[in-house]
């Protein structure tokens, strides 16, 4: 356990072993690879105070995967735990811009330095590099419906700065502690288990968690004083599939959802065996926390809450005019004339892709919803999975929440077929 000291301590000796030992400087990118280990937390903030540009990955990728992200990126150095040392080790010949490779693992390995080792002999005292609000700060890949997966840049201002203004919405005050159950490669990590608690003077909870089982997560409800919990809505479903009355939860106040949507039934099958909401928030890699529903609000069974405070959130048609509520069109935060704060900085060397996702004055996320009387937003789902059926647009989502309401079914996963006829059927033999 570390106390805010230790961790300032800590995080400045990570800076100086990646811009002294590593040789790392300014504006360099970093493909952090690591599972769920108090490391990861050191090596992002020593990005930060360092002006290094990290760019998070999930363990499971392979080596096409390394590959093609070391390259695109021009990553001057990466670092890695024991789980892809191979995958890494395999292309890094290929990766002509690669300099240093960093292990962080108790054991050492040929042609990496041990972060453990280094961090232990450097330097408590690193001098923090003054960086620009909208310098770069952090690259996430997000793949799209086609092509390969494209870099999404974020600057200080719209991770730090945006992460800043929503904190608090889960109900989470200091000294409470939080439990985000998320992959380090995804955006959700940074903003729930490392900038929302901490700016507010939180406590993160981090579990190693190397395959997700429902059974660890209940006995460490149970056994730790965790307030809040952050998990996409497979993480309750997947809970509320063991035997709940065998587990006790005295600590546990606010959980939140993001990722997907949240079934009603869902919500009310957690409210019933536990006593506790579960509030629905949405957003994507490039655009943060976009919706969600705050301890003060109103939970609204099938709706994922109202527009964060910095976004103008709409839904629009086809040409960019904003639509009455309760009319399904695609959602869109308004970014002219003034781009907000939390908005991505744009796809890395795409400017063509970037500016594609604008229509009229709003940024597209892809996604197709309904807004009701109360400013609270639907989702319907992706645009582009949308089925024509007969001239009928159906959300997959629509028929995935009837699906689920079967006592049978776990899991769904609604697509078309073709028809000559219709264009498009669902259950076709």
């Amino acid at each position: 356990m570390w106390n805010f000291r230790e961790l300032s301590e800590n995080s400045q000796q990570a800076a100086n072993v990646l811009s002294g030992a590593c040789g790392l400087q300014r504006g360099d990118r970093v493909a952090v690879v690591l599972p769920r280990v108090p490391e990861w937390w050191l090596v992002i903030l020593g990005c930060i105070r360092a002006g290094l540009i990290f760019m998070p990955g999930t363990i499971q990728m392979k080596s096409t995967d390394i590959l093609y992200r070391l390259q695109m990126s021009k990553a001057k150095a990466i670092v890695a735990g024991d789980e892809v040392i191979q995958e890494v080790d395999t292309v890094a010949s290929e990766c002509p811009s690669l300099r240093i490779k960093l292990l962080v693992s108790e054991k050492s390995c040929d042609g990496w330095l041990n972060f453990k080792k280094l961090l232990n002999e450097a330097s408590t005292t690193h001098h923090c590099v003054e960086t620009g609000s909208q310098e770069a700060s952090a690259i996430y890949f997000t793949s799209g419906t086609s092509g390969l997966p494209k870099m999404a840049e974020h600057s200080y201002s719209s991770l730090g700065l945006k992460a800043k203004m929503d904190a608090g919405w889960t109900g989470l005050q200091a000294s409470d502690i939080m439990w985000t159950i998320s992959d380090t490669g995804w955006i959700l990590n940074i903003l729930c288990s490392l900038m929302e608690p901490w700016a507010l003077g939180a406590c993160t909870f981090v579990h190693l968690l190397p395959k997700f089982d429902p059974l660890v997560i209940l006995k460490t409800l149970s056994s730790y004083p965790i307030k809040s919990m952050m998990g996409a809505p497979i993480v309750y479903r997947m809970l509320l599939q063991q035997d709940l009355s065998s587990y006790k939860f005295p600590h546990l106040q606010n959980c939140v959802t993001v990722g997907e949507s949240l079934l009603p039934e869902t919500l009310e099958n957690w409210r019933a065996q536990t006593g506790l909401d579960i509030r629905e928030s949405y957003g994507q890699t490039e655009t943060g926390l976009t919706c969600m529903v705050s301890k003060t609000m109103k939970i609204k069974p099938g709706y994922m809450g109202t527009a964060a405070s910095c976004y103008d959130v709409q839904i629009i048609d086809d040409k960019g005019n904003v639509l009455p509520p309760g009319t399904e069109g695609d959602i869109g935060i308004r970014v002219k004339p003034i781009r907000p704060i939390g908005i991505f900085s744009g796809y890395v060397d795409n400017p063509d892709k970037t500016a594609a996702n604008i229509r009229g004055d709003f940024w597209l996320l892809g996604d197709r919803g309904i807004k009701d009387e109360d400013g609270y937003f639907q989702f319907m789902g992706r645009a582009d999975d949308i089925i024509n059926s007969s001239g009928y647009r159906i959300g997959p989502s629509e028929v995935e929440n009837a699906l689920m309401e079967h006592p049978a079914v776990v899991e769904t996963a609604v697509i078309s077929s073709p028809d000559p006829v219709r264009g498009e059927v669902m259950g076709k033999q």
